[in-house]
């Protein structure tokens, strides 16, 4: 294994991990410090998170038949699935998809298959099948939309997942306030096995770490067994809880990185020999047909703009490289620099 490593964005414009480029209104900042000053910190936080779960539910219309377990980022409710399963259970990824399902699975000693994708970054339907008949895998994990291809599975194909698997299917939705589809509202008791995970990360939130996890009563049971107590700290509760209450502000950043994705698209689009693929998350993923992918990488951060080398992953072109949607003025950059490197001579 190696260490998941971390970019130095120290002075740069950063568009290289999926962030909302967005700061908070200058009044939304004012009364949230308010609220910080008066957290008491020198207690420990509600084990349970019941308010924040409250307001959980209201603010995303979760229903009480489903339960709602909460993680330290989503990383910890995928190490928290895999760790309540048995030795030697199977866990089934499609490839390429979000690296911490296999990390986590190979770090806690579990085998791990990867069903690659189609070239159009579909779900290689007869392929999964196989291998969910061959493996009898104990969970499956389906990033919607996916990272890093950033396109939304076909829903058929992982209704006829959640029909074939015997184990579980947790649905990714981490990007789904920039794609407009959900499973949330899908889940119910005949298909007990399907739960849905998200972030608030991509909303905002990324340096709160705060995942939640959705679905049947008895089985978040199971995982709440092995949740560490005060997972949620203090801060993170009373913060998440404060924006929930501005959820529109966040909801209109989100509409915004939205219409900027799709002028991001246009002008790649444009640009000669770069293959672009679509995108219904907060990122594009695109190919060089010409140019060492490396190279471009490497010039894009000497002129100050850091963005995603993808290297040798499984399933994408060889010459890949993933860029975030930043406010119009970071992606005008981001284009003036990519463009000033495919003029030269």
């Amino acid at each position: 294994m190696e260490a998941y490593k971390v970019a130095n964005a120290s002075g740069l414009v950063k568009l290289d991990a999926m962030e909302n480029p967005y700061p908070w209104p200058k009044q939304m900042k004012t009364e949230w410090l308010k609220l910080m000053a008066e957290a008491d910190i020198n207690r420990y936080p509600d084990p349970s998170s019941a308010l924040l779960i409250k307001k959980l539910r209201k603010t995303f219309d979760i229903g009480d038949d489903q339960a709602v377990l909460l993680g330290n980022g989503s990383d910890e409710l995928i190490q928290l699935v895999l760790m309540a399963l048995n030795p030697s259970s199977c866990v089934l990824v499609p490839t390429p998809s979000f690296v911490m399902y296999q990390q986590i699975s190979t770090s806690l000693g579990l085998p791990c298959e990867c069903v690659p994708l189609n070239a159009d970054f579909s779900l290689n339907m007869p392929m999964m099948l196989e291998a969910i008949k061959k493996h009898d895998p104990a969970v499956i994990f389906l990033a919607y939309p996916n990272n890093p291809t950033a396109n939304l599975f076909d829903e058929n194909d992982i209704i006829k997942i959640v029909e074939a698997c015997n184990g579980l299917i947790i649905i990714d939705e981490a990007y789904q306030p920039f794609a407009g589809k959900t499973f949330l509202q899908k889940l119910t008791k005949n298909m007990p096995q399907l739960l849905v995970m998200r972030t608030v990360s991509k909303l905002g939130l990324a340096g709160l770490r705060l995942g939640y996890l959705v679905g049947d009563k008895a089985l978040l049971e199971q995982f709440e067994k092995i949740r560490l107590p005060y997972n949620i700290n203090v801060l993170t509760q009373l913060t998440a809880t404060f924006a929930f209450d501005h959820i529109k502000e966040l909801d209109k950043q989100a509409e915004s990185i939205c219409k900027q994705r799709e002028s991001l698209l246009r002008a790649l689009g444009d640009v000669e020999n770069i293959t672009v693929f679509p995108s219904q998350a907060n990122f594009i993923l695109f190919s060089l047909l010409d140019k060492s992918a490396k190279n471009v990488f490497s010039k894009l951060k000497k002129a100050g703009i850091l963005i995603k080398l993808m290297g040798n992953v499984e399933g994408l072109p060889t010459e890949c490289l993933r860029v975030t949607v930043g406010t119009q003025e970071q992606n005008k950059q981001f284009l003036n620099a990519l463009t000033s490197i495919y003029n030269e001579s």
